[in-house]
């Protein structure tokens, strides 16, 4: 086996099953998330509707990226959460 190959199989091989993994059905962080993030887009809520449904939103959305951090069958979805949450930290942080 390749070098590549080999990285790619460390990255993308579940632990759990041993099949590739890239994406999952989503769970309900994650579903949640969507659902509040279209109830934004397309009602456009105004004052405490809109912090209220930021507040949720980014909840769930945090949610989600730590348990892939801690429980992501790979290295593929711990880095993806870990990249969610740091998107989602600079955003909070620069105030988005």
């Amino acid at each position: 086996m390749s070098k590549r190959a080999a990285a790619v199989d460390w990255l993308f091989r579940s632990r759990a099953t041993g099949r590739i993994t890239i994406a999952q059905v989503p769970n309900l962080p994650l579903l949640l998330w969507a659902g509040l993030t279209v109830v934004r887009w397309l009602l456009h809520p105004r004052g405490s509707q809109m912090i209220a449904l930021n507040i949720a939103a980014g909840g769930t959305i945090v949610v989600w990226a730590g348990d892939e951090i801690i429980r992501g069958v790979n290295p593929w979805r711990r880095l993806l959460g870990g990249g969610v949450l740091a998107v989602v930290a600079v955003s909070w942080w620069a105030g988005s």
